[in-house]
């Protein structure tokens, strides 16, 4: 069977067992705190088993793209070396949110393997939990018993609770599970050892494939667990290795969803895939790297995630760099390739994964230039290795961190590059460095969740924030106490709330909740999955009486105009620039609106004053909104309604319009209810801040009218200044003339004054060991002007070494050039000795071995530092 067919056959298998087949979540997620990427199949139902939403379906089943590089799911490392770990995978599943249990999981997990797909029965072994003594829970003998329908007793293994037993956190829901085990063995190894003893020791032939959990408990913070009244389902199999089951292979990259692209590197690249896994074929190990980073790193631009120095975006950012590293280094690659192998990819996964293929330009443009940049980082970083200090043929750790934190240059090219050289590096320095950081970034991100305090239990919070901006008889449900570096944050949960909370770019409410005669301020309001949380500044003392709510009014109006001047200039965008201008984020406060798009160009001024233009024409004709608070999402695309790539929608959907020819997006946010009352908009910044996306801040309303104030307040004062002339673009650019003129003659007058020194300085050289050298301290109009100087005078005379110091805008600078054949017969370092003597104008610098510079705070020292550099060429 193909991958594709294996796919299908999985969904038809439980569409047919009454299973509602739902698509992957985005691979980025948004609203849960706890985590930066969807890594198992069942983030996206989490909800379900906290009881916070309800499902509309008891039975789903999907196909959900994963990521596993950071927390304790952090696969990335092994990627490439081994022949089944990934860091983007596809992770089958089937749920029952208390609908079926044991009997029916593991049925269909049996049926569907043995009887559709047809596998051998005699190579599965299941493991159970075996319980646990310190939670006072026994074996799962329900499940063994259910198994044994199935599977001699003799492979059907119990394992603790480290191995089978589910947690969904340090809190929650959990319960026991049972692990679908399949050997690959040849019979000649099954027979020197049986498969039962190979069951969770990581052999790569006898491997996890499908784990059925059960949800039945829930974990409290004093660590107790607690029977839920309905049992869940949550299954999870991974689809790499049930393929490479399937297609007798004894790796995932010989699988067709890999081989394709390591077939593709071969062609490009000339080098032969031995398909070794030893660990010392460094160019097999880099072609698997490639293959499995692409993906990665593909779907999460795909879904929004931009790479980037920060959060979810730096991690995309080193994975792609990771990829880059291993073709630069072992396939000898030095130009941008990664991206060359997207159509590729978009074309396998086209059915399955639409949104690759519909974005192919923009990601392919975004990861080309993202490879350029990363080689010249390894270019840059090179060059620092070679101005590096090294004493005693070792490379300091504290150098080699240098490199990896400020630089981005991977540890592991940094040893290679040293080895050439014949140094050895201090790796155990630069490990000591880097546990150091990692251990301020977890002092940073300690956090501890209290549990939940249910007042009113069982009861869903309503948002009527639309709607109402006050509202009376509002019952608090529950409460807890999260502390976070240090600072407590005290959260409530409302049955009925007008608190819109943080989402889809726009701030969460603010206001106050009047309880018993006691004002409570409302300080966020923010989601955590679909649970709305409020932040106050205290828990009330009796939290069992009905309270009132009430948002900021003030604020939130500012918000809504700003969240439809978003739309409208969305819009504006797609008409001025073209319909390839996708939203990659926003951010919607009261002060301002933030706006990130595709567009790989800097916007002109005239497109720019467009889109205003637009944006101020659909103000002033007073639009009104249409809002279809619940409609489907079958008749919003008919309708032709922005969807934005990344975002997860349901079944039913919230469609805002503003004239139904110009703008008509799916949006849960607060809008005007005509769009005269945004006043005026005005487009304040327009920037790049990744390959490929801009980013537009913009003001509506009171602020805009405030900036244009402030603009023409500093104009009038221009005017003022030039004694209001009738023509003030005018009366500026004669003043821009007449100081060009006045600058050109005194560069004349400067060059003349520098020709002079140079023949005067000429005359001051000295012989010292058989070379040339001059160090004087000169007076220069600028730094510039004693670069050329001192590059003038090297060339004039032979084997020169020359030291100018000069003080330029008040600020004392070193300049030392040396003779290249100097630096490679007298083992002179230019950067070397610049950082000694600059110690003496209280300062720091560097450069190559035959020219550097350095500044520094105190100019007099500039005397003493040229009596040590002669000190040191003298020694």
């Amino acid at each position: 069977m193909t991958s594709q067919e294996i796919r299908k056959a999985f969904l038809d298998y439980f569409k047919n067992q009454s299973h509602e087949i739902v698509d992957s979540a985005p691979i980025v997620v948004k609203d849960d705190p706890t985590l930066m990427f969807t890594n198992a199949g069942m983030n996206q139902f989490k909800d379900y088993f906290l009881g916070h939403q309800k499902p509309a379906e008891t039975r789903v089943a999907d196909t959900q793209k994963c990521l596993r590089v950071s927390g304790k799911h952090n696969d990335l490392e092994e990627v490439g070396r081994d022949s089944y770990h990934h860091t983007m995978f596809e992770m089958l599943g089937n749920w029952s949110f208390g609908d079926y249990f044991k009997e029916e999981a593991i049925f269909f997990a049996w049926d569907l393997l043995t009887r559709v797909y047809g596998i051998n029965k005699d190579n599965i072994y299941v493991t159970v939990f075996g319980g646990d003594k310190i939670d006072k829970t026994t074996p799962d003998e329900e499940a063994a018993q259910i198994w044994k329908k199935y599977v001699p007793d003799e492979r059907i293994l119990y394992f603790d609770k480290k191995d089978n037993f589910w947690e969904m956190g340090d809190t929650g829901p959990c319960g026991p599970c049972s692990e679908i085990h399949y050997d690959l063995r040849s019979e000649e190894e099954k027979a020197k050892s049986p498969g039962k003893d190979m069951v969770n020791k990581d052999h790569p032939l006898v491997i996890e494939i499908w784990n059925l959990v059960f949800i039945q408990y829930q974990r409290k913070l004093d660590g107790q667990l607690e029977e839920l009244p309905a049992k869940h389902i949550d299954t999870g199999m991974g689809f790499e290795r049930l393929s490479m089951i399937l297609q007798n292979k004894t790796s995932n990259y010989d699988t067709d969803i890999f081989t394709p692209f390591i077939n593709f590197m071969e062609t490009k690249t000339g080098i032969k895939y031995t398909g070794d896994y030893s660990g010392d074929n460094m160019q097999d190990i880099a072609m698997r790297v490639i293959a499995d980073h692409l993906r990665a790193v593909t779907f999460t631009i795909a879904d929004g995630e931009m790479p980037s120095n920060t959060g979810a975006g730096y991690v995309i950012r080193r994975i792609l760099r990771r990829a880059v590293r291993y073709y630069y280094s072992f396939l000898d690659i030095k130009e941008p390739f990664i991206y060359t192998m997207l159509p590729l990819l978009s074309e396998n996964f086209q059915e399955t994964f639409p949104e690759v293929k519909s974005q192919e330009e923009f990601i392919s443009k975004v990861i080309k230039e993202e490879e350029k940049s990363f080689l010249r980082t390894l270019s840059d970083g090179l060059k620092r290795l070679e101005a590096l200090k090294v004493d005693d043929g070792t490379l300091s750790g504290k150098d080699t961190f240098e490199l990896y934190d400020t630089y981005g240059f991977p540890f592991d090219l940094t040893r290679l590059v040293a080895e050439e050289r014949g140094w050895r590096v201090d790796e155990e320095g630069f490990k000591t460095a880097l546990e150091e950081q990692r251990q301020r970034g977890r002092a940073d991100s300690q956090k501890e969740t209290g549990d939940w305090h249910e007042v009113h239990p069982n009861i869903d919070t309503e948002f009527v924030g639309y709607d109402e901006h006050t509202l009376e008889g509002v019952q608090l449900t529950k409460y807890r106490i999260v502390k976070e570096k240090g600072t407590a944050f005290n959260q409530v949960v409302l049955d009925r709330t007008p608190f819109y909370a943080e989402g889809g770019g726009q701030v969460g409410d603010t206001g106050l909740l009047s309880i018993d005669g006691t004002q409570i301020k409302v300080l966020d309001t923010k989601k955590e999955n679909n649970l709305i949380i409020h932040y106050v500044d205290k828990i009330p003392d009796n939290p069992s009486v009905k309270a009132k709510a009430i948002i900021d009014a003030d604020r939130r109006a500012l918000i809504e105009n700003n969240h439809t001047a978003t739309h409208l200039m969305h819009a504006a965008l797609r008409d001025v620039l073209g319909t390839h201008v996708q939203q990659k984020g926003s951010l919607v406060k009261d002060e301002f609106l933030r706006f990130d798009f595709s567009h790989f160009e800097k916007m002109t001024s005239e497109q720019i004053r467009e889109v205003e233009s637009i944006v101020n024409d659909k103000i002033r004709a007073n639009i009104p909104l249409q809002e279809d608070r619940s409609i489907s999402i079958d008749e919003a695309k008919e309708a032709g309604a922005m969807m934005l790539f990344g975002e997860k929608y349901g079944n039913t959907v919230r469609m805002i319009t503003f004239g139904a020819d110009y703008s008509r997006e799916l949006c849960g946010g607060c809008h005007v209810s005509h769009t005269g009352a945004l006043g005026y908009f005005k487009i304040t910044q327009e920037t790049g801040i990744a390959s490929g996306v801009r980013r537009i801040t913009a003001i509506t309303s009171k602020a805009a009218e405030n900036y244009i104030s402030q603009k023409m307040d500093a104009l009038d004062a221009v005017s003022s200044l030039l004694k209001n002339p009738k023509d003030i673009l005018a009366a500026v650019q004669g003043i821009q003339e007449e100081n060009r003129e006045l600058k050109k003659k005194l560069e004349k007058l400067s060059a003349n004054q520098a020709g002079d020194l140079q023949k005067e300085l000429k005359d001051k050289f000295e012989s010292i060991n058989g070379i040339n050298v001059l160090a004087q301290q000169v007076v220069m109009a600028d730094a510039k002007q004693a670069k050329t100087l001192i590059f003038n005078l090297e060339k004039e005379v032979d084997q020169a070494v020359i030291l100018l110091g000069v003080v330029a805008q008040d600020k004392p600078q070193l300049m030392l050039m040396i003779n290249k054949d100097i630096v490679a017969s007298k083992s002179l370092n230019a950067g070397t000795i610049i950082k000694e003597i600059a110690k003496e104008i209280k300062g720091g610098g560097g450069g190559q071995p035959f020219f550097a510079t350095a500044g520094g705070s105190d100019a007099s020292g500039i005397p003493a530092a040229i009596d040590k550099f002669k000190t040191l060429i003298n020694a």
